[in-house]
């Protein structure tokens, strides 16, 4: 009878592996290195296109790894870059779309009261093999359509390191 209980105890117990399997994630993260070059190669595309920005580059989860402020952009341009990531990371879809979705009026527009997401363009998720391992936010070109096409050149500039 006891070895019968301890069987049953034993069969009805989670077995060590599994359970230390469920209580972890993992997850890809951009490594800082590569936010510095995405965050210079989106700055130096901007320049190219005659337009003084400030980039900025969150890990997935909206925390900064990198800024950069070309040397005559405006002071804004920190907090609005550093927003517009964060809330690419935070809403995993970039501010140009964001700001389609939460126009006043529409079903989303109390994002806009919140303190912290911008919903303008130029905040676009870093993505890597289907995971979103960070976000880049540039401020300062004529239009927020002009801050995301110099994003996206920033991402477009680290791809082949990220294994493209």
């Amino acid at each position: 009878m006891m070895k019968k209980l301890v069987f049953a105890v034993a069969l009805a117990l989670p077995a060590g592996g599994a359970a230390a399997q469920d209580a972890f994630v993992e997850f890809k993260a951009l490594k800082p290195e590569l936010a510095i070059r995405a965050a210079v190669a989106a700055m130096d595309y901007c320049r190219a296109e005659g337009y003084q920005v400030g980039v900025a580059v969150t890990d997935r989860f909206g925390t900064l790894q990198a800024f950069v402020r070309d040397r005559f952009a405006g002071a804004h341009v920190e907090e609005t870059a550093r927003r517009k990531a964060w809330t690419a990371a935070s809403f995993r879809t970039d501010t140009l779309a964001l700001g389609e979705l939460t126009a006043p009026g529409t079903m989303f527009s109390g994002i806009r009261d919140l303190s912290q997401p911008l919903a303008l363009g130029g905040g676009v998720m870093i993505e890597h093999a289907g995971s979103i391992v960070g976000a880049i936010g540039v401020s300062g070109a004529p239009g927020p359509d002009l801050d995301d096409d110099c994003a996206r050149q920033g991402i477009a500039a680290i791809q082949e390191e990220m294994g493209f």
